[in-house]
């Protein structure tokens, strides 16, 4: 099957999470909203804006696969998860999966909320002192409690993958995680790794996987920016 990603298509954001997937995985995919003209963005716009659909979905990304769409990361990974052979085959492993990768989104509001804790429709600098007192308190206690715990269930496990002995499509999402922390946070991720020895070595074998790391290098992998989820401020890096 041909599965079709829609997600903007100039940020990682959520959909990175699932571009990851379907690169480990040697999907056949395209990226819609990278497409030129009309079959790009326009397209995407025009599933989210029928009228006429009766599941239509909230925002992007979904995956369209074959007659199904499929809205929101992780679900999107739940469907994809048997189907890439990138989740566990029987049931409780698979809602495990899925469990870890619920608590990963819950994380990713965190992460973005330092930069816009008021409202995503302010600019950053229209929200400052809050983005500041947010940042303080997300790198006193959120990052603690959510990477301690990530790296708990890592260590319980063996310590080389998150569920299993084959790496999911959550392995996958921790390495995006930790990546995104270096770029938005670079001084603080910095004395923070030492901590959570595991997850940086999860992500280091993440990266030498040899699809990923073509992927890394190829102009598929969108860069970081000031217009994500991870954004880089100066005097939130303290």
């Amino acid at each position: 099957m041909r599965y079709e990603l829609y997600y903007w298509p100039t940020i990682q954001g959520r959909g990175e999470f699932v571009r990851l997937a379907l690169e480990e995985a040697g999907a056949d995919y395209v990226d819609v909203a990278r497409r030129r003209g009309k079959r790009g963005v326009p397209a995407m716009m025009k599933v989210l804006e029928d009228k006429r659909a009766a599941r239509p979905p909230y925002a992007p990304p979904f995956l369209k696969a074959g007659k199904s769409i499929i809205a929101q990361t992780a679900l999107i990974l739940f469907y994809l998860g048997p189907r890439l052979n990138l989740a566990p085959r029987d049931e409780a492993g698979r809602l495990w999966v899925h469990q870890l990768q619920l608590t990963i989104t819950d994380l990713v509001v965190h992460i973005h909320d330092t930069h816009h804790p008021v409202s995503g429709w302010l600019y950053y600098e229209e929200q400052r002192p809050a983005a500041r007192r947010r940042t303080q308190d997300f790198w006193r206690y959120r990052v603690p409690k959510f990477l301690g715990y990530f790296e708990r269930v890592l260590q319980h496990n063996g310590g080389t993958y998150m569920v299993g002995r084959r790496i999911s499509y959550v392995d996958l999402s921790l390495f995006e995680i930790v990546e995104g922390l270096r770029y938005a946070f670079p001084k603080r991720m910095k004395r923070f790794e030492r901590k959570v020895p595991g997850l940086i070595a999860l992500r280091d074998r993440v990266a030498k996987r040899p699809r990923i790391k073509a992927y890394l290098a190829s102009k598929r992998r969108i860069r970081f920016s000031q217009w994500g989820i991870y954004r880089y401020f100066k005097e939130l890096d303290a």
